[in-house]
């Protein structure tokens, strides 16, 4: 059964909008604590990896990530490419894209990867062969924002409650499994927002209730 930890970061219970991890590391602001960073660490069973992507500490909606790759916003610089590649030794796709908020846009694991319909083939394309799995255009109701939406390890997923039966079959079939459709932090529906996970561990954020936790664990365990 995958842990679930409660946890915040600069006070925060938006954890997913600083945080992106996959089973292998955890993108974690330059200049976080080192015992948070342990923390990190311990509770997801990967490396912390401090970094930056445009200068900021948001990485959560300037990535994405699966084991095989990352997709950063056209927004990093070079050296946050650069150093991005020799820490992870994974694939990094700076996306060139006028949608600068990859992280918003696109929910990846090891099996697929759902992206928003706004983006061209061209990038869906790249975001394939980056990651190295089938992607999936949509969106859910009429969000774009599908990584907002979507928060997906190799074993579980959560969705935005407003996903129907259709969409839900659709990124159950791209992403291996049917996702719970869920809320966090107190009845957020972003679900990434405010949850970072692997298939080791679960952060979630500190105002998640007992009857958020349950469905959790349900997705998750």
């Amino acid at each position: 059964m995958t842990d679930i930890h409660l946890f915040d970061i600069y006070r925060s219970a938006n954890i997913g909008i600083f945080l992106r991890a996959n089973e292998k590391f955890c993108l974690v602001p330059s200049g976080v604590p080192s015992t948070k960073l342990d923390k990190i660490e311990e509770m997801l069973r990967a490396k912390a990896i401090p970094s930056s992507i445009a200068g900021s500490r948001l990485l959560g909606p300037l990535s994405a990530a699966n084991s095989k790759g990352i997709i950063l916003s056209r927004l990093s610089d070079d050296e946050e490419v650069k150093s991005l590649g020799q820490f992870s030794g994974l694939n990094v796709l700076r996306l060139e894209s006028r949608f600068t908020s990859v992280g918003n846009l696109i929910a990846a694991n090891d099996h697929g990867a759902i992206i928003s319909d706004v983006f061209s083939d061209e990038s869906a394309k790249e975001v394939e062969r980056a990651l190295e799995v089938p992607t999936r255009k949509m969106r859910i109701g009429s969000f774009i924002q599908v990584g907002a939406m979507i928060a997906a390890t190799n074993t579980g997923a959560l969705v935005h409650p407003i996903a129907s039966e259709a969409e839900l079959k659709a990124i159950g079939e791209t992403l291996g499994f049917d996702p719970e459709p869920a809320t966090v932090n107190g009845g957020v529906p972003f679900v990434s927002s405010g949850v970072v996970a692997n298939t080791s561990g679960v952060l979630v954020g500190t105002l998640t209730r007992g009857s958020e936790l349950v469905i959790l664990s349900r997705a998750f365990g």
